[in-house]
């Protein structure tokens, strides 16, 4: 798809970082969008932000973890827009705890948002995809979907899940009207461990003093702005990429898996460390003012 205008995107998790300037980026380009999260606040700024364009614009608040709240969201959308032609499935969370310290209710959460909710968003939107003569659908996975490390086990398996499930998918659709395409992050400023849980009590998080207020404002403000990640992720649209790796550090942490499958972990901190000076921590020009500061789901 070379040209967004006129038609309809849905952005989950767009109350916030990566969804919410996918929205901005799409009404700019002169698409309409139905903008979609959990928090009604914060989906109501980014709706002030997709105002200041002469598009289209619905909101609905959609908890992804829900699979009768996401059977319903066709259409409420179809409602409002007609049609469907691009869908984002941007919203995440994660768990900090090792898997046998993590409860099977965090574990079901996790699944049920980041992988659960994608298929299942990914099934009730592809036949409004199929009926369009150009579609899109659009899969988050990470960079945490091609490497792994502990404590992460239940952000993994989604993640990894989220990666199979749509290359899968993009050979079922090779040759159709409709792209698939899947999209790795390295670290993008966003609001993912605000909106994350810890098990504070786990044997790899009790020794350690953990703020979680600081770990997150130290995450969402060391990171690649979610604008530039917006922008990235939108030419990989238009250039038909099927895998989206947003980030130098995302290109470099698939290569040295590539280069070691099994010892991978021993070249990522000279990968990391400096890749916090040279990430580009500013927004986009021309952008809105945003309501809520920098900030989002991953």
């Amino acid at each position: 798809m070379r040209d967004f205008s006129g038609k309809t995107a849905v952005i989950t998790g767009a109350g916030s970082g990566m969804g919410r300037y996918l929205a901005v980026l799409l009404a700019k380009a002169g698409a309409n969008v139905a903008i979609c999260d959990v928090n009604e606040e914060s989906l109501n700024d980014t709706a002030k932000m997709v105002k200041e364009y002469n598009v289209g614009l619905s909101t609905h608040v959609v908890d992804m973890g829900d699979m009768d709240q996401i059977e319903t969201l066709p259409d409420a959308v179809l409602s409002q827009h007609g049609a469907v032609d691009l869908v984002f499935n941007n919203a995440g969370v994660t768990m900090g705890s090792t898997f046998s310290g993590m409860s099977e209710e965090d574990w079901d959460w996790v699944m049920n948002i980041n992988l659960n909710g994608v298929v299942k968003a990914s099934r009730v939107f592809l036949p409004l995809l199929k009926d369009r003569p150009e579609a899109v659908l659009v899969n988050t996975s990470s960079i945490f979907g091609m490497i792994a490390v502990a404590g992460q086990t239940v952000y993994h398996a989604t993640k990894f899940g989220v990666r199979g499930f749509t290359e899968s998918l993009a050979k079922e659709f090779k040759g159709t009207s409709v792209q698939v395409h899947c999209v790795h992050p390295g670290h993008v400023g966003t609001n993912i461990i605000d909106n994350s849980r810890f098990n504070i009590d786990d044997e790899r998080f009790m020794n350690q003093q953990i703020d979680k207020d600081k770990m997150a404002e130290r995450f969402r403000t060391g990171g690649m702005h979610p604008s530039r990640a917006a922008e990235i992720i939108l030419k990989g649209v238009k250039q038909n990429k099927r895998r989206i790796f947003v980030g130098l550090d995302a290109k470099l942490m698939d290569l040295a898996q590539r280069i070691t499958p099994m010892h991978y972990e021993w070249l990522l901190p000279i990968i990391n460390l400096p890749l916090y000076l040279i990430r580009n921590k500013k927004p986009l020009r021309g952008m809105p003012r945003d309501p809520g500061g920098i900030s989002g789901n991953l």
